[in-house]
């Protein structure tokens, strides 16, 4: 079984700044991609950035030039750095990979982490 643990959220204020992390255990053999959705109250969810390992990056339109999310292959692990904070990024955040757990397995299942709360505002 693979776990997301995401931390980092909190209250900001307009132009602040936030990153948050996540990080993959359990048992893992491949892991891929890794990203971060949002859901805004009385909102779908929606994707605000991924990656691939092979260091691929996609970004919802609102946030290019203002996010930006990595990897650190080696852990497991996605970061989302968030700056230039504004009212409409308040949403909760949500981790999301894809995690093969071993090598004879040929699918990737999708796991979610638990949520992280951003809030901007005065």
């Amino acid at each position: 079984q693979v776990e997301l643990v995401e931390s980092g959220g909190g209250l900001v204020q307009p132009g602040g700044s936030l990153r948050l992390s996540c990080a993959a255990s359990g048992r893992i053999f491949a892991i891929d991609p890794m990203g971060w959705y949002r859901q805004a109250p009385g909102k779908e969810r929606e994707v605000v950035a991924a990656s691939t390992s092979d260091g691929s990056t996609t970004y919802v339109d609102s946030v290019k030039g203002r996010f930006t999310i990595s990897r650190d292959n080696a852990k497991n692990s996605v970061y989302l750095s968030m700056n230039s904070l504004k009212f409409e990024d308040t949403a909760v955040y949500y981790c999301n990979a894809g995690a093969k757990i071993a090598p004879e397995v040929s699918d990737y299942r999708e796991v979610w982490g638990q949520g992280t709360q951003v809030t901007v505002s005065f």
